[in-house]
């Protein structure tokens, strides 16, 4: 199967960012990508909460998505839309970060609202409360896709090991991880925590990522944001397929599915698992679904 991932570096204007995705889009598909992916916030990256409230839409009048699913349509591909912020209609007024696949005949086949805020402090300059703004999912999802089984994450999720392994262990074959990850963690963490994850579970990670200084012209008094870019592809013994680097582009890779099965009849650590009692002192609120 060949997949395609895109690469991005979307900005705060969501009709500015939509030629460029779909341009990628369709290069990756006269490629031969059968199943094309896109980073996590396709369309919409910006540091001001009161612009994101007066642009998002609710998911069935978001035009970036109308788009995309036409585009799916007219290429006949599957594709992965790595996350789209979304007005979520909560009381609260928190957005939500779904992911969305979509069929070839444009219908939206399976949806993910990200599990895990990446509320950090990276430095004293630097922090993060993603849950000031967007509200958690509550579910995990596989979803068939292009004759296999995708499971399906975005972003922070990538640190929290047992999500992968329920994936897999519910019949996903490949993990989809779009991303826009912090240029700091980026540089020490991304690569092996998606070999990591690869490993673990005997499976393919599709990681397509945003990159660079986001363009934020409408908030000039705000920090600008970058990310760390290098999409990865990783096969299910760890090795690195295909890194897209710091540009936006696209990057092709064929993937033999056969080394799903390959790699956990090696080391079938996946149907290994045995019940254990927690240490003492553990808390049971901090235990995740």
């Amino acid at each position: 199967m060949t997949v395609g991932l895109i690469q991005l570096t979307v900005g705060d204007d969501p009709v500015a960012n939509l030629g460029p995705t779909i341009a990628l889009i369709r290069k990756a598909a006269g490629r031969g990508a059968r199943l094309v992916l896109t980073p996590e916030a396709t369309n919409l990256l910006s540091p001001d909460r009161a612009r994101q409230a007066a642009l998002l839409r609710p998911e069935d009048q978001d035009a970036t998505l109308a788009a995309l699913r036409a585009e799916a349509r007219a290429l006949d591909i599957w594709l992965l839309v790595g996350s789209l912020a979304l007005a979520s209609g909560d009381a609260d007024g928190r957005f939500a970060n779904r992911s969305l696949l979509i069929a070839p005949d444009g219908t939206v086949a399976a949806r993910y609202d990200k599990l895990h805020m990446f509320d950090v402090t990276i430095s004293d300059t630097e922090a993060y409360r993603e849950s000031a703004a967007y509200r958690p999912g509550d579910r995990a999802v596989t979803a068939p896709a292009a004759g296999t089984v995708l499971g399906m994450t975005v972003c922070y999720d990538l640190r929290f090991p047992h999500l992968y392994r329920s994936l897999a262990q519910a019949g996903a074959r490949i993990l989809t991880v779009p991303s826009a990850f912090n240029p700091v963690t980026g540089v020490a963490h991304w690569e092996p925590l998606l070999r990591a994850r690869a490993i673990e579970t005997g499976c393919f990670v599709l990681a397509p990522a945003q990159c660079g200084t986001h363009p934020a012209p409408h908030s000039p008094d705000r920090p600008a944001r970058r990310s760390h870019g290098h999409s990865l592809v990783v096969d299910p013994w760890g090795r690195v397929l295909a890194d897209g680097g710091d540009d936006p582009g696209i990057t092709i890779v064929s993937l033999d599915l056969s080394a799903v099965d390959e790699a956990r009849s090696r080391i079938p650590s996946l149907y290994h698992d045995r019940p254990f009692a927690a240490p003492e002192g553990h808390d049971d609120t901090c235990a995740q679904p």
